[in-house]
């Protein structure tokens, strides 16, 4: 078991690599991008990727307060859920108002694999090789549709 310290500075040390894996990648716009840090550029809808001891996990997480109005965003994503699963190339899963690590009520579109460990160095090659076709066609999808979910 890892301390707190140490489990911290091989999380940061992941996300430094990957940072750095996917520094040369362009953006669908063909602009440099933060991929761990994505930006949708619209409120309350993120790309998220997380991994821990067990897992890792690939999201598109609704976030807004107003439950009706996450739901609107969750539906808008559902009239593009073929060119979604078209363009990853593989089908998530959809979860409407479910419950967040902080406990508050999101709506995700996701996916992620198992057993994994960010913690083990030796995993390192699969969770990039997991993440960085799914951001990078992430970005690709969100190239598209963005423009319908500006407000």
């Amino acid at each position: 078991m890892y301390s707190k310290d140490q489990a911290t500075q091989l999380k940061q040390a992941f996300w430094t690599v990957f940072g750095q894996y996917m520094g040369p990648v362009l953006s669908a716009e063909g602009l440099r991008t933060n991929w761990i840090n994505y930006k949708t550029g619209v409120k309350h809808i993120f790309f998220r990727m997380q991994a821990d001891n067990k897992r890792a996990n690939i999201s598109i997480d609704i976030t807004h307060p107003d439950k009706e109005l996450q739901q609107l965003f969750f539906e808008q994503f559902a009239t593009y859920k073929t060119m979604l699963h078209s363009t990853l190339g593989e089908e998530w899963d959809w979860q409407l108002h479910t419950t967040d690590e902080h406990g508050k009520t999101v709506s995700r579109i996701y996916t992620g694999i198992l057993p994994v460990s960010i913690f083990q160095k030796e995993d390192w090659p699969k969770l990039i090789s997991f993440f960085k076709p799914r951001i990078i066609a992430l970005d690709e999808f969100w190239n598209d549709v963005k423009v319908a979910f500006e407000v």
